[in-house]
């Protein structure tokens, strides 16, 4: 058998007047992500992990931001087209670890619906999908709360 791990991190900035997506989720709060698509910043980490495990390039190289076909695209269907790319190559995902880094809002609640969600746009069990928080405990951008980051590691395995 042969194994292939990729790591993928994405961030947005945090703005009023926009939808906040993370993992599937719409999340309620006062600001969200600022981005060509959607700006889900976990499912956008997942493709890039996919891709890079794949090597198959980055998000940016298959989504290209400067498309209008992307222009606020729901990330379920970068994350659809990015698995089928994967699978063209006879991949298949074993598992997915991933972190978002977000000081506001919590986001534990949401954990399992975003579980859910990702495990069934890409075929695998919602304990292959492990998802966890943390904050950057007021530090940096992210402490500001001027942005949220999301990094994903992903183990395929060659069919």
């Amino acid at each position: 058998m042969s194994y292939r791990i990729g790591f993928g991190i994405d961030f947005h900035q945090l703005v009023p007047a926009r939808e906040l997506w993370i993992g599937g989720v719409k999340i309620a709060h006062h600001k969200g992500a600022l981005g060509h698509s959607d700006a889900d910043v976990l499912l956008h980490a997942i493709c890039d992990a996919l891709l890079g495990a794949a090597c198959l390039g980055d998000i940016g190289l298959h989504f290209p931001n400067t498309s209008k076909e992307f222009e606020n695209i729901d990330s379920k269907i970068l994350l659809k087209r990015t698995l089928e790319l994967v699978n063209k190559e006879n991949y298949k995902i074993t598992n997915i670890d991933s972190t978002i880094c977000l000081e506001e809002p919590k986001i534990r609640t949401h954990v399992s619906e975003m579980q859910r969600i990702i495990a069934e746009i890409i075929g695998v069990s919602v304990g292959d999908i492990s998802i966890k928080a943390t904050t950057t405990e007021k530090m940096g951008f992210i402490g500001r709360e001027e942005g949220v980051a999301a990094y994903a590691t992903v183990l395929l395995e060659r069919i």
